[in-house]
């Protein structure tokens, strides 16, 4: 059984997403640990460049089963993208794509308030990508966020939205934002979920009975130690764990 962790020792950009790149050849399972689509890891194979944000690297390599874990925030809309570029780019993840049951959505509401916020704070910004991580991890650490598992039920899921971004709507009124449309937003997240749902699965099962199987698993993190919640320089820094333990953990 062989485990190995690929992650940044500064701030992010060393190049990881060659790296797994090159020990996809012989990985049989890559996993995303952690961040979300404030990622990006450009793979190059012969003449074709590909810019990942949310999927695993190891994509590209056809024989590789990705996994997006738990710990990973998803923005549907990013996800779908990136898959409909590798379809017409002639690579099919039908059948060797996962996404854990208990990550979490990146909604427009995280995006609108990661904006907001980073606004507000003028010459003192952060130096967020205003993609809505940060806003979404906070939703996870409030309890109140939506996990993939929530998406299985399709009415269910519906009303668990629109309520959220209700929600939300109050929020970003207090910060001196725009009102979301709530039907428009529901109805562009419906459409994405809706494309993966099928990808959709216990990924923890999955993961420990590919090492029961003696499977190389290869753990692919993103941005880079010192940009950890925990051990980075912060305030500067992401909204998860980029260290080995966030590999642990945001794979399970």
């Amino acid at each position: 059984m062989t485990v190995k962790a690929i992650m940044g020792l500064q701030w992010g950009d060393e190049g990881k997403g060659k790296i797994v790149d090159v020990l996809a050849e012989e990985a049989d399972v890559v996993v995303r640990c952690q961040g979300g689509a404030n990622a990006g890891h450009t793979v190059v194979i012969g003449e074709d460049i590909f810019a990942l944000h949310l999927l695993p690297s190891g994509v590209v390599r056809e024989n590789v089963t990705c996994v997006i874990g738990n710990g990973v925030v998803v923005d549907p809309l990013q996800l779908c993208e990136e898959i409909q570029n590798l379809v017409s780019r002639g690579i099919s993840v039908d059948g060797r794509l996962f996404i854990s049951d208990r990550a979490h959505l990146v909604l427009p509401c995280h995006q609108i308030v990661d904006g907001l916020r980073e606004s507000a704070r003028g010459n003192k910004e952060i130096g967020t990508t205003r993609r809505g991580i940060g806003p979404c991890y906070a939703d996870k650490a409030n309890r109140v966020g939506l996990r993939f598992h929530h998406a299985v039920c399709r009415e269910a899921f519906r009303e668990h939205l629109h309520n959220r971004l209700t929600t939300a709507n109050a929020d970003i009124g207090r910060l001196g934002g725009e009102a979301m449309d709530l039907k428009q937003a529901v109805d562009k997240i419906m459409t994405a979920v809706d494309q993966l749902r099928g990808y959709i699965t216990d990924s923890i099962a999955l993961l420990h009975q590919a090492l029961k199987e003696n499977k190389f698993l290869l753990l692919e993190g993103a941005q880079g130690a010192m940009l950890d919640i925990d051990f980075g320089t912060y305030p500067y820094l992401t909204s998860s764990n980029t260290t080995v333990g966030g590999c642990c953990t945001g794979s399970g």
